[in-house]
């Protein structure tokens, strides 16, 4: 007896970033399938697939984010509660799609009697059934290791340095903190542009406090283009840009993958000297937070070829000439 299996493929999304997965669908040539998710009285959510996914390649879109009346943990739990249905409905893979990862910045013990939740998170995942994780610029990449399971750690840096090239040709990529420089490194390279630091100095026990300090690079009279991997309360990003103003840069720019905008962000930003601020839609913009110098750029292309990728079991690697390990 021999029986040829025909290859399903299942893309089904949470209700944090919902936007992000269709427009990722649309680019697969797929419909989103339905998971049916719904509240308890109590909070408690409740999932259940309106199709078969027995047997089927499952992909479970979720960012991490608090949006739609929802916490980051409520978006975490849904997601794992997802990969748990379709565990038990037989699926035959399941890969989680953070395009947003929870908790990345807590990767390792600053101070003593410190969790390390990113770790948590991946034992979590690991825990509820998923065979692969699929992201976008983790805050450390190291936290690749703390999966048992592949893990393809995709960039952002196509859709951003597209943006970068229409700023002119006398750019400075500067890096905000010290922990970045790599990063503005490789896309100083990609653009054939000068690299600038700007030094900071955390302000230990604080949460989200930082004190900005010198530059080191020629930002004088030129367009300079922060780059970091998110921003949060603004304060390292705001104040970067100012120590680059008072250095006699003409133009200050920011780029980053992932917009969290926590408070007091959008007020910060606002009353900055930063042009313009771009950033990808891996998390979802408010009406309230979406002021006239943000701009967002889509990184659902790329997830889309990703995705394929798995499902096809081709390389990730050179949907990006392997720049993105680099």
């Amino acid at each position: 007896m021999e029986l040829v299996t025909k290859k399903r493929l299942h893309l089904i999304s949470g209700r944090s970033n919902l936007p992000l997965a269709q427009e990722i669908a649309g680019h697969l040539g797929v419909e989103l399938d339905e998971p049916n998710l719904a509240e308890f009285a109590n909070g408690e959510v409740h999932c259940r697939f309106a199709e078969s996914v027995r047997g089927g390649d499952v992909f479970i879109i979720q960012s991490h984010s608090a949006s739609s009346g929802m916490t980051i943990n409520d978006s975490i739990m849904e997601q794992l509660i997802m990969v748990d249905a379709a565990r038990r409905a037989s699926a035959k893979r399941i890969t989680v799609v953070c395009p947003f990862f929870g908790y990345a910045r807590q990767d390792r013990k600053s101070e003593g009697r410190e969790p390390i939740t990113a770790r948590l998170l991946a034992n979590l995942f690991i825990a509820a059934g998923v065979s692969r994780m699929v992201s976008v610029d983790l805050h450390a990449g190291q936290i690749q290791g703390f999966f048992d399971k592949p893990v393809d750690h995709l960039t952002a840096m196509p859709v951003l340095v597209d943006y970068m090239r229409t700023l002119g040709d006398d750019l400075v990529v500067v890096s905000p903190d010290t922990g970045r420089v790599k990063v503005a490194e490789r896309y100083a390279s990609e653009l054939t542009a000068d690299l600038a630091i700007v030094h900071k100095r955390r302000i230990k026990s604080q949460k989200n406090r930082v004190e900005a300090g010198d530059v080191l690079g020629d930002v004088d009279g030129r367009v300079c283009v922060l780059i970091d991997d998110m921003i949060d309360t603004g304060g390292t990003i705001v104040g970067a840009a100012e120590q680059l103003a008072d250095r006699g840069a003409k133009e200050v720019f920011a780029c980053t993958t992932h917009g969290v905008f926590s408070d007091p962000a959008i007020e910060r930003l606002e009353n900055s000297v930063i042009k313009e601020v771009a950033m990808t839609n891996t998390l979802p913009l408010s009406d309230e937070k979406n002021i006239s110098k943000i701009k967002v750029l889509s990184v659902a292309p790329i997830i889309a070829n990703a995705l394929d990728a798995v499902f096809e079991d081709t390389s990730v690697s050179e949907i990006f000439g392997g720049k993105h390990l680099s």
